[in-house]
């Protein structure tokens, strides 16, 4: 981590913005720190209800300065964290949360702003880009190319040699065959099974898994 005089921001309240929260409290205990004092939460001016959540400051997206704050956006969304990080100043500083207890060798890079929780596991000659939330004992194998935006909710295991776009999301223990690619704005539900390329943008459910058409 990158420890300057600029605290931690952590954009978003709910349910990940927490266990963000927590994940960056193991962090900090272990440089006898605390978040109280090094860490805020920011969310957008309409939704500020309340000055603290969990004992730490909650700050509105008009107060925020890129000069006193590093961000980590912990909305599970991945096109709404996009769309946060497209308005937000162009000179913010993104910072990646990696848990104590992950596993993640030293043949994988990572882009900024990502959060690696507990548990996961990423092996080697990984590529993983921007904004990547990888949720508690997600894995990763060897030769993966993984764009921006990531989402894998708990228990998602990624296969080898897998190909990902952007704004691709996995719901909780899906799987995902050696060698698959998939392309960008993808959500693939829960307990799916990727057995096969997956070509087209939007959500993919089952096993054998099969597109869910709008109605």
């Amino acid at each position: 981590m990158n420890f300057n005089n600029k605290k931690y921001c952590i954009y978003g309240t709910g349910g990940f913005g927490r266990e963000v929260l927590a994940c960056l409290t193991d962090l900090l205990s272990s440089t006898g720190n605390n978040t109280k004092d090094n860490a805020v939460f920011m969310v957008a001016d309409q939704f500020y209800d309340q000055p603290s959540v969990m004992n730490v400051p909650v700050i509105k997206e008009s107060e925020f300065t890129a000069d006193k704050y590093k961000v980590i956006i912990a909305v599970g969304d991945p096109h709404a964290r996009k769309n946060i990080v497209e308005h937000l100043p162009k000179n913010t500083e993104y910072t990646t949360l990696i848990h104590p207890s992950a596993v993640v060798s030293q043949w994988v890079e990572i882009g900024e702003g990502s959060v690696i929780t507990a548990g996961v596991i990423i092996t080697c000659n990984i590529n993983i880009g921007r904004h990547a939330h990888l949720n508690l004992h997600s894995t990763v194998g060897h030769d993966c190319n993984i764009g921006d935006y990531l989402t894998t909710a708990p228990g998602t295991n990624i296969s080898g040699n897998c190909t990902l776009g952007d704004c691709v999301y996995f719901g909780t223990n899906s799987s995902v065959r050696q060698g698959a690619r998939i392309c960008d704005s993808v959500t693939v539900g829960m307990g799916a099974v990727v057995v096969k390329d997956i070509n087209e943008p939007g959500t993919y459910i089952g096993n054998p898994l099969k597109k869910l058409e709008k109605k």
